[in-house]
């Protein structure tokens, strides 16, 4: 399907989900306003999805389930991670995969926790929050993706034994970001525990702080350029304007040093926030870097309102005592080695 079609379908779905019935009858959901008469976006809201981020193979050629299939999802949900169980902490895409092959007991041999720290997960329809491609999946990596990916530490581990320094570990590692746009590998940083965000608008500003590592991200909407082509940051530099009831964001210049899934200083993210409920935000994000992936994609995610309140985050740059002890270990293997080779110490 052509793009330009396949977002005027999303168009008409995010005005379907905005009907609701009232008397048997249905009308266009109107959002509130904020005081200079934009729609009102503002307040804390979770993603606590447990829809993966790519279709699974299982599903093949499937874009939805039925509701019988989910409810029996749930009854799995209930029994896999219940407290009894003792089964490890499902992080990411972990938890619905855990679903589908449905094991006496959910084994992680890269689990924090035990499943009783997790939060809620919201079981729905959707087989995959990539809407585009329709199969479900991120389109294949371009060659220099792929070596640059191979280059990129892992956002949860280490990387290469042992590690020379602090400059070997993923910028998550290090507390520096987690990245921008929020999805990360296998939706890790992106759902549950780390789902939340704050927006806060005033006339010319919107604001979106995300609690995991307290970024916040402030977006013009006066019109303004983006900064000059040399002026790199972290989450890139974002623009904001309004069409309709949508807040569209546009984000370039991200930093070299920056990582999503391997793309970097090329990457281009265009965002789509619509508020089609009182306690319902649709997210939309198109990922654009045509040196990275061979096309762009594009995901829905589906936020919900919450009187959760944004705490702080304890993890700041540095992250010292995860540094002490990765750096400790990787002198202590290296020690071991020359031990073991009979080195002079």
């Amino acid at each position: 399907m052509e793009r330009k079609k396949f977002l005027a379908c999303l168009g008409v779905l995010a005005l379907v989900v905005a009907r609701v019935s009232v008397g048997g009858q249905t009308k266009q959901w109107t959002p509130p306003l904020t005081p200079d008469g934009k729609p009102d976006l503002q307040g804390v809201w979770l993603n606590q999805s447990a829809t993966p981020l790519e279709r699974p193979k299982e599903l093949a050629g499937r874009q939805f389930l039925t509701d019988d299939e989910v409810a029996e999802l749930k009854k799995r949900a209930a029994r896999l991670f219940d407290v009894n169980t003792n089964s490890d902490f499902p992080g990411g895409d972990n938890f619905f995969h855990a679903l589908l092959a449905n094991p006496d007991r959910f084994e992680n041999p890269n689990a924090t926790g035990s499943a009783t720290v997790m939060i809620e997960r919201t079981i729905d329809n959707r087989t995959s929050l990539i809407v585009d491609p329709a199969d479900g999946k991120i389109p294949p990596m371009t060659a220099d993706g792929q070596q640059r990916l191979a280059r990129t530490p892992s956002p949860n581990a280490s990387g290469q034994r042992p590690v020379a320094g602090p400059e070997e570990l993923s910028n998550a590692m290090r507390c520096i970001t987690y990245g921008m746009p929020r999805l990360g590998v296998q939706n890790i940083n992106a759902a549950g525990p780390m789902g939340y965000y704050q927006i806060l608008q005033t006339p010319g500003y919107v604001t979106v702080t995300l609690e995991s590592i307290h970024e916040t991200r402030i977006i013009p909407l006066d019109g303004r350029p983006h900064l000059p082509q040399g002026l790199r940051q972290w989450s890139g530099d974002s623009r904001g304007r309004w069409e309709g009831n949508t807040l569209v964001v546009d984000t370039t210049n991200f930093s070299p040093q920056s990582n999503f899934m391997g793309a970097a200083e090329n990457l281009r993210v265009i965002e789509r926030l619509t508020r089609v409920a009182a306690d319902a935000l649709q997210y939309e994000i198109t990922v654009d870097d045509a040196k990275t992936w061979t096309r762009p994609w594009t995901v829905v995610i589906r936020l919900t309102r919450t009187q959760d309140t944004i705490y702080e985050y304890a993890c700041h740059e540095g992250n010292v005592h995860t540094m002490e002890g990765i750096l400790g270990a990787a002198r202590a293997d290296e020690k071991a080695a020359e031990d073991a080779a009979g080195r002079p110490k």
